[in-house]
């Protein structure tokens, strides 16, 4: 697709479904940091990266040991390291370019999600929710677990810790909770209706921003950029606020802040501090079918929401700008949503079904040549085009090309590569990893089967058209097809009586002369019985089917008989 012919006022989000990924039951999805790869978490336990340039699997990471499905999966910055949370109450970070197991944590309850510490390139530390429990920050080295504080009483000046492991006082299957963009912070989002900031190195919430309705927050996550915080409540509404915090050192703002507000008790304190931290920006919901959303997000450059819906029976996918409009409601086959996630920088959302398949739905692009060409014109017909005076002159007087002011002895910085905006923190001490070298596997060779004949491939039998498949017919097995007459003649093998060793005769077709000569023969008196060319024919059949007949030899003239 030619960019430069590209309608510019068509809307950057996907409209149909392109292709889909299909391996076992994927249950889970997310996309590298660049977007060329992308992991998939099956019901198996096994892990699946695609090459999301090319659609093909570049690795599979399998352990023996866990078999229970994975519940969620996230990449590492430098995209070297994945992380995966498994419903065995286990917790793998596995090494994406050699396809070992670094290490292996186990939880006291199943994690239904999990995130890698942002601020370093090499898996030390994530954070852990799990069901019907607080979220916890597990050090991945050691395997310390620290509960985060949920809720904050009056007077416990942010301490307060909830109480651990009882549904009575969180009555949401998950406590959700992710960090900032630098990880220096972490925001939860209690079943009470409200979002608290909490200080994961001293234990502390530092501040509190209640939710309109106090209704249970079910999902938050930031965007890329760090200036935007989705949530995800159990009143059906997708909500998005605006960090007002600068991306680094939060804390020291927080502090600053609250040694502003003294004067004021511990929760209102901490409510104050809320309402210079997070500001609501827009709300997202169904006015019509009021329907609740399974998974949500925000596209590449935090320009479009997105919700899939969570009704059984449909895969639906709405769009919104972020000014609150819908403008697209992708509407996908009759299977439950399950996941989704929306490509880093191209105009791509990736969508897990029930069944385990990942549609993947892109833009469907129309040229419009007239958007970047003014002095085109779209001709409903032909016209008659009426020639310039001097439009074929050598050098027109009105196109007069005005020399460039050009100093040719400045040098050219080849070697410095300028920063994406896109990745305005590439600045990691680590290379990235975007691509996987492709390793090929090698063909499954099969144990030669009673007949003594030669071996071959699953896919040879399943297609026996195959060029593949030929060798089935010469070791006289024809398991999924028998040659015609003609056919045996060319592909008939002949074998010693001991069973020793075979010998592939000339592979040639009879021509019209030989025929005619073995009319001859059987006219000329005293020769061998030799059979007419239609009974030759018809043992020729024969003689693929019992490899105890006669074989048929073929002669340099392309004539053939029996001995």
């Amino acid at each position: 697709m030619n960019a430069a012919i590209i309608d510019p006022l068509q809307g950057d989000f996907p409209e149909v479904i392109e292709e889909y990924l299909e391996y076992g039951i994927m249950k889970c999805i997310a996309f590298n940091r660049r977007g060329t790869l992308l992991a998939a978490g099956c019901s198996d336990g096994t892990c699946v990266i695609w090459d999301f340039e090319t659609r093909g699997i570049a690795k599979e990471l399998r352990d023996k040991d866990c078999v229970s499905a994975i519940t969620s999966i996230c990449w590492s910055k430098s995209g070297h390291y994945v992380l995966v949370s498994a419903a065995d109450k286990s917790l793998i970070v596995w090494n994406v370019l050699t396809g070992e197991k670094v290490t292996q944590t186990a939880m006291e309850k199943t994690p239904l999600y999990a995130r890698l510490y942002p601020g370093s390139c090499t898996p030390s530390l994530c954070l852990a929710c799990s069901v019907y429990s607080a979220p916890v920050m597990v050090d991945l080295n050691s395997g310390k677990t620290t509960v985060l504080p949920v809720s904050v009483s009056e007077g416990a000046n942010g301490h307060s810790l909830p109480s651990r492991n009882k549904i009575s006082d969180d009555p949401a299957p998950l406590t959700p909770a992710c960090f900032n963009k630098h990880g220096d912070l972490v925001y939860v989002g209690s079943s009470k209706g409200e979002i608290l900031i909490v200080d994961y190195m001293n234990v502390q919430v530092r501040a509190i921003i209640p939710v309109a309705g106090n209704a249970a927050i079910k999902n938050i996550s930031f965007s890329r950029n760090g200036q935007y915080l989705l949530t995800n409540s159990s009143d059906r509404t997708i909500r998005v606020f605006e960090n007002i915090l600068p991306l680094k050192d939060g804390l020291k703002t927080l502090d600053e802040t609250g040694n502003s507000l003294n004067e004021l008790s511990d929760v209102e304190k901490l409510k104050a501090i809320g309402s210079r931290c997070l500001v609501l920006f827009r709300e997202f919901h169904d006015s019509i079918t009021k329907i609740h959303w399974k998974a949500s997000c925000f596209s590449g450059d935090a320009e479009w929401v997105i919700g899939g819906s969570a009704s059984k029976g449909e895969h639906k996918i709405y769009i919104w700008d972020r000014a609150g409009h819908l403008v697209k409601i992708l509407e996908g086959p009759k299977e439950a949503l399950v996941d989704l996630a929306w490509h880093p920088i191209r105009p791509i959302v990736v969508s897990v079904s029930w069944t385990g398949l990942v549609y993947i739905w892109a833009k469907d692009y129309t040229e419009n040549w007239s958007a970047f060409a003014p002095d085109f014109k779209e001709l409903e017909e032909n016209e008659e085009y009426v020639e310039r005076e001097d439009e074929f002159d050598i050098v027109p007087e009105s196109e007069k090309v005005r020399e460039l002011d050009i100093n040719e002895d400045e040098e050219v910085d080849i070697l410095s590569v300028d920063k994406d905006s896109t990745f305005s923190d590439s600045d990691i001490s680590q290379e990235e990893l975007r691509f996987l070298p492709p390793c090929p596997s090698p063909d499954v060779i099969e144990k030669q089967d009673k007949f003594g004949g030669g071996s071959s491939t699953s896919a040879d039998r399943k297609n026996p058209g195959s060029p593949l498949s030929a060798g089935g017919g010469q070791n006289g097995l024809g398991e999924n097809h028998v040659p015609n007459g003609l056919e045996a003649v060319a592909n008939s093998v002949a074998g010693d009586a001991g069973g020793g060793e075979t010998r592939l005769k000339r592979k040639r077709k009879p021509s019209e002369k030989g025929l005619e000569l073995q009319v001859e023969k059987v006219k000329k008196p005293g020769k061998k019985n030799v059979k007419s060319p239609a009974q030759s024919l018809k043992l020729q059949s024969s003689s693929v089917v019992n490899d105890d007949a006669r074989m048929p030899v073929v002669q340099d003239d392309g004539s053939d008989y029996y001995q």
